[in-house]
Protein backbone atom coordinates (compact mmCIF):
# COMPACT_ATOMS: atom_id res chain seq x y z
CA UNK A 1 0.00 0.00 0.00
CA UNK A 2 1.17 3.62 -0.97
CA UNK A 3 0.07 5.73 2.37
CA UNK A 4 0.01 9.92 1.38
CA UNK A 5 -0.87 12.25 4.37
CA UNK A 6 -0.98 15.69 4.24
CA UNK A 7 1.61 16.59 1.96
CA UNK A 8 2.97 20.23 1.35
CA UNK A 9 5.39 20.95 -1.44
CA UNK A 10 6.32 24.91 -1.80
CA UNK A 11 8.61 26.10 -4.15
CA UNK A 12 9.95 29.53 -3.47
CA UNK A 13 6.12 30.99 -3.03
CA UNK A 14 4.19 28.47 -5.45
CA UNK A 15 2.37 25.53 -3.34
CA UNK A 16 2.71 22.67 -6.12
CA UNK A 17 1.68 20.75 -3.64
CA UNK A 18 -1.36 21.20 -0.97
CA UNK A 19 -2.31 18.98 1.36
CA UNK A 20 -2.21 15.87 -0.83
CA UNK A 21 -4.28 13.10 1.32
CA UNK A 22 -4.38 9.74 -1.06
CA UNK A 23 -4.14 5.56 -0.25
CA UNK A 24 -3.43 3.55 -3.37
CA UNK A 25 -4.23 -0.21 -1.73
CA UNK A 26 -2.74 -2.79 -3.08
CA UNK A 27 -3.85 -4.42 -6.73
CA UNK A 28 -5.36 -1.26 -7.29
CA UNK A 29 -5.32 0.58 -11.02
CA UNK A 30 -5.39 3.88 -10.43
CA UNK A 31 -5.04 7.11 -13.20
CA UNK A 32 -3.75 10.24 -11.81
CA UNK A 33 -4.68 12.81 -14.51
CA UNK A 34 -5.13 16.45 -13.96
CA UNK A 35 -3.86 19.72 -16.56
CA UNK A 36 -0.06 20.95 -16.39
CA UNK A 37 0.83 21.74 -13.46
CA UNK A 38 -1.66 20.09 -11.06
CA UNK A 39 1.19 18.42 -8.92
CA UNK A 40 1.18 15.25 -10.97
CA UNK A 41 4.76 15.32 -11.65
CA UNK A 42 5.92 16.49 -8.41
CA UNK A 43 3.38 13.94 -6.48
CA UNK A 44 5.25 11.56 -8.36
CA UNK A 45 8.69 12.97 -7.69
CA UNK A 46 7.50 12.56 -3.70
CA UNK A 47 6.48 9.03 -4.26
CA UNK A 48 9.66 7.90 -5.25
CA UNK A 49 11.39 9.80 -2.87
CA UNK A 50 13.29 12.12 -5.32
CA UNK A 51 12.29 15.11 -2.84
CA UNK A 52 11.53 16.07 0.61
CA UNK A 53 7.88 17.50 1.07
CA UNK A 54 7.88 20.56 3.66
CA UNK A 55 4.87 18.50 5.80
CA UNK A 56 3.27 15.23 5.56
CA UNK A 57 4.26 11.60 5.32
CA UNK A 58 4.65 9.39 2.81
CA UNK A 59 5.03 5.23 2.90
CA UNK A 60 5.58 2.53 1.00
CA UNK A 61 4.39 -0.56 2.12
CA UNK A 62 5.37 1.46 5.77
CA UNK A 63 9.21 2.53 4.16
CA UNK A 64 9.14 6.46 3.69
CA UNK A 65 10.99 6.46 0.68
CA UNK A 66 13.08 9.79 1.92
CA UNK A 67 14.48 7.85 4.80
CA UNK A 68 15.60 4.89 3.31
CA UNK A 69 14.90 5.42 -0.64
CA UNK A 70 17.12 1.92 -1.98
CA UNK A 71 14.64 -0.36 0.36
CA UNK A 72 11.26 1.56 -1.05
CA UNK A 73 12.06 1.58 -4.34
CA UNK A 74 12.08 -2.70 -3.85
CA UNK A 75 8.29 -2.51 -4.28
CA UNK A 76 8.02 0.28 -6.91
CA UNK A 77 9.46 0.06 -10.67
CA UNK A 78 8.89 3.69 -12.84
CA UNK A 79 8.83 4.42 -16.41
CA UNK A 80 9.41 7.67 -17.16
CA UNK A 81 7.55 9.54 -19.66
CA UNK A 82 11.08 11.28 -21.29
CA UNK A 83 13.52 8.58 -21.47
CA UNK A 84 16.88 9.49 -20.09
CA UNK A 85 19.69 9.98 -23.09
CA UNK A 86 21.93 6.86 -22.15
CA UNK A 87 25.08 6.31 -24.00
CA UNK A 88 24.87 2.52 -22.60
CA UNK A 89 24.26 -0.36 -25.50
CA UNK A 90 20.10 -1.59 -25.16
CA UNK A 91 22.10 -5.41 -23.63
CA UNK A 92 23.97 -3.34 -20.98
CA UNK A 93 21.02 -1.44 -20.09
CA UNK A 94 19.33 -4.42 -19.33
CA UNK A 95 22.93 -6.05 -17.78
CA UNK A 96 22.70 -3.18 -15.17
CA UNK A 97 18.82 -3.56 -14.27
CA UNK A 98 19.07 -7.39 -14.22
CA UNK A 99 22.26 -7.10 -11.72
CA UNK A 100 20.56 -4.38 -9.54
CA UNK A 101 16.75 -5.62 -9.21
CA UNK A 102 17.39 -8.92 -9.55
CA UNK A 103 15.08 -9.60 -12.66
CA UNK A 104 15.80 -12.18 -15.57
CA UNK A 105 17.14 -11.28 -19.06
CA UNK A 106 14.77 -14.00 -20.36
CA UNK A 107 11.43 -11.80 -18.75
CA UNK A 108 12.78 -8.30 -20.58
CA UNK A 109 12.96 -10.06 -23.90
CA UNK A 110 9.79 -12.07 -23.13
CA UNK A 111 8.25 -8.57 -22.65
CA UNK A 112 9.58 -6.87 -25.75
CA UNK A 113 8.48 -9.61 -28.03
CA UNK A 114 5.27 -8.73 -26.51
CA UNK A 115 5.24 -5.69 -27.42
CA UNK A 116 6.87 -6.58 -30.66
CA UNK A 117 10.62 -5.55 -30.38
CA UNK A 118 13.15 -8.08 -31.05
CA UNK A 119 15.83 -8.13 -28.48
CA UNK A 120 18.63 -9.87 -30.18
CA UNK A 121 18.22 -7.43 -33.15
CA UNK A 122 18.55 -4.25 -31.11
CA UNK A 123 20.78 -5.13 -28.38
CA UNK A 124 24.17 -3.90 -29.37
CA UNK A 125 22.42 -0.69 -30.24
CA UNK A 126 22.97 2.89 -28.05
CA UNK A 127 19.58 3.42 -26.41
CA UNK A 128 19.81 7.00 -26.99
CA UNK A 129 20.17 5.89 -30.86
CA UNK A 130 16.44 4.15 -30.71
CA UNK A 131 13.57 5.60 -31.72
CA UNK A 132 11.25 7.04 -28.89
CA UNK A 133 8.98 4.54 -29.11
CA UNK A 134 11.63 1.85 -29.12
CA UNK A 135 13.16 3.57 -26.40
CA UNK A 136 9.97 3.35 -24.19
CA UNK A 137 9.21 -0.41 -24.80
CA UNK A 138 12.82 -1.26 -23.48
CA UNK A 139 12.02 0.80 -19.98
CA UNK A 140 8.38 -0.76 -20.07
CA UNK A 141 9.99 -4.75 -20.43
CA UNK A 142 12.66 -3.56 -17.52
CA UNK A 143 10.04 -2.30 -15.31
CA UNK A 144 7.95 -5.04 -15.57
CA UNK A 145 10.63 -7.58 -15.18
CA UNK A 146 11.54 -6.33 -12.03
CA UNK A 147 8.41 -8.16 -10.07
CA UNK A 148 7.77 -5.26 -8.13
CA UNK A 149 4.76 -5.11 -6.24
CA UNK A 150 3.55 -1.48 -7.70
CA UNK A 151 4.47 -0.06 -11.66
CA UNK A 152 3.76 3.46 -11.98
CA UNK A 153 3.98 4.94 -15.48
CA UNK A 154 4.26 8.60 -16.69
CA UNK A 155 2.45 9.27 -19.36
CA UNK A 156 2.87 5.63 -20.58
CA UNK A 157 1.51 5.81 -24.32
CA UNK A 158 3.45 8.84 -25.32
CA UNK A 159 5.65 7.70 -26.91
CA UNK A 160 4.02 4.72 -28.59
CA UNK A 161 1.54 4.63 -31.84
CA UNK A 162 -1.71 3.37 -31.51
CA UNK A 163 -1.06 -0.22 -32.29
CA UNK A 164 2.13 -0.48 -29.65
CA UNK A 165 -0.42 1.10 -26.88
CA UNK A 166 -2.95 -1.30 -27.83
CA UNK A 167 -0.32 -4.26 -27.41
CA UNK A 168 0.90 -2.96 -24.61
CA UNK A 169 -2.38 -2.14 -22.55
CA UNK A 170 -3.08 -5.89 -23.59
CA UNK A 171 0.13 -6.83 -21.80
CA UNK A 172 -0.66 -5.39 -18.36
CA UNK A 173 -4.40 -6.43 -18.47
CA UNK A 174 -3.47 -10.34 -19.46
CA UNK A 175 -0.05 -10.63 -16.70
CA UNK A 176 -0.14 -7.79 -14.36
CA UNK A 177 -3.96 -8.19 -13.02
CA UNK A 178 -2.39 -8.47 -9.46
CA UNK A 179 0.11 -5.79 -9.17
CA UNK A 180 -0.65 -2.16 -7.91
CA UNK A 181 -0.57 -0.09 -11.19
CA UNK A 182 -0.06 3.87 -11.13
CA UNK A 183 -0.67 5.48 -14.18
CA UNK A 184 0.16 9.50 -14.34
CA UNK A 185 -1.63 11.16 -17.92
CA UNK A 186 -3.69 14.13 -19.51
CA UNK A 187 -6.11 11.48 -20.84
CA UNK A 188 -8.06 8.63 -18.83
CA UNK A 189 -8.73 7.47 -22.37
CA UNK A 190 -5.02 6.17 -22.99
CA UNK A 191 -5.80 3.73 -20.05
CA UNK A 192 -9.77 3.19 -20.37
CA UNK A 193 -10.43 -0.55 -19.49
CA UNK A 194 -7.64 -0.89 -17.16
CA UNK A 195 -7.89 1.53 -14.56
CA UNK A 196 -10.22 0.85 -11.14
CA UNK A 197 -9.70 4.74 -9.56
CA UNK A 198 -8.90 7.99 -11.16
CA UNK A 199 -7.79 10.49 -8.97
CA UNK A 200 -8.29 13.71 -10.69
CA UNK A 201 -5.66 17.19 -9.58
CA UNK A 202 -5.76 20.79 -9.88
CA UNK A 203 -3.33 23.38 -8.39
CA UNK A 204 -1.48 21.08 -6.14
CA UNK A 205 -4.42 19.36 -5.04
CA UNK A 206 -7.06 16.57 -5.01
CA UNK A 207 -10.19 17.59 -6.28
CA UNK A 208 -12.07 14.45 -7.10
CA UNK A 209 -11.53 10.90 -6.35
CA UNK A 210 -13.87 7.80 -8.07
CA UNK A 211 -14.22 4.23 -8.68
CA UNK A 212 -14.78 2.99 -12.46
CA UNK A 213 -16.18 -0.81 -12.61
CA UNK A 214 -14.34 -1.95 -15.69
CA UNK A 215 -16.96 -4.32 -18.03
Amino acid sequence: MIKIDSITKTFASQTVLDSVNLEIEDGQKVLIIGQNGAGKSTLMKAILGELICDTGTITINGIDPTKDRKKALEFLSFVPQTPPPLKLRVDELCEYSIKSSGSNLSDIKAYLKDLELDYDKEAKKPFYKLSGGMKQKVLIAIALARKSNTIMFDEPTANLDPEARDRFLELLNAKFKDKTIIFISHRISEVKGIVTKVVEMDLGKIVNERRIENE
